[in-house]
């Protein structure tokens, strides 16, 4: 009688993953799971079916639930963090600037909807070690912003960080709500939108010189 051992075949192939794609693996599973379920529903039992492991080798990984989710955060908070860097240095031009700016975080909800979702809708935002996260999320956002608007007009750190922070707040909330209406608009109508209303603010600061 014939045995069927490709369940064993496959099995055998997912153990013999490198560490790094077995951790992005677990991590792309979790992040399915905190955002269908939230935090406190989500079993790791669950994560562990989701991403084709046994329970043991995911708490190889993630010694806890906790753990996880943290990894989680940080994984999509870099993301984020390094598309608005990368949006503010991509151009000399400060309307520009702005446009890139806004432009980032609705790419990053066109790409990484469900981790948007998680960094910015999280029921987990009370939690110290989360609530860290984000506010240096938010902090190391507003920074690359806040370093041109000091050079630019020659404003103090507090005055330029305050301005930073209005203008990343604003991308942030907009681009939520943009992303719970659905689309009624289109990504380039809301970033048009967005754009305009921030620079018609922030232009309103001579440069100095």
């Amino acid at each position: 009688m014939a045995i069927d051992i490709s369940s064993n075949d496959e099995v055998k192939e997912k153990a013999r993953l490198p560490r790094d794609e077995r951790r992005a693996q677990l991590l792309s599973a979790a992040l399915e799971i905190f955002t269908q379920s939230g935090y406190h529903a989500a079993a790791m039992d669950e994560i562990a079916i989701r991403a084709g492991v046994s329970k043991p080798v995911l708490y190889q990984h993630f010694p806890s639930k906790l753990d996880l989710y943290l990894a989680v955060l940080d994984t999509h908070i870099d993301s984020l963090v390094f598309a608005i860097q990368k949006a503010i240095s991509s151009t000399n031009e400060n309307s520009s600037r702005v446009l890139q700016t806004i432009q980032a975080y609705y790419d990053f909800i066109d790409s990484e909807g469900e981790a948007f979702r998680l960094l910015f809708e999280s029921d987990m935002s009370v939690e110290p070690q989360v609530r860290e996260r984000l506010n240096r999320m938010t902090y190391d956002c507003a920074a690359a912003v806040s370093a041109i608007i000091s050079i630019d007009t020659g404003l103090e750190k507090e005055p330029s960080m305050l301005l930073a922070i209005g203008i990343i707040g604003n991308a942030q909330t907009t681009a939520r709500h943009w992303l719970d209406r659905d689309s009624k608009l289109t990504k380039s109508e809301a970033i048009t939108f967005v754009s305009n209303l921030i620079w018609r603010g922030i232009s309103g600061f001579p440069r100095q010189g």
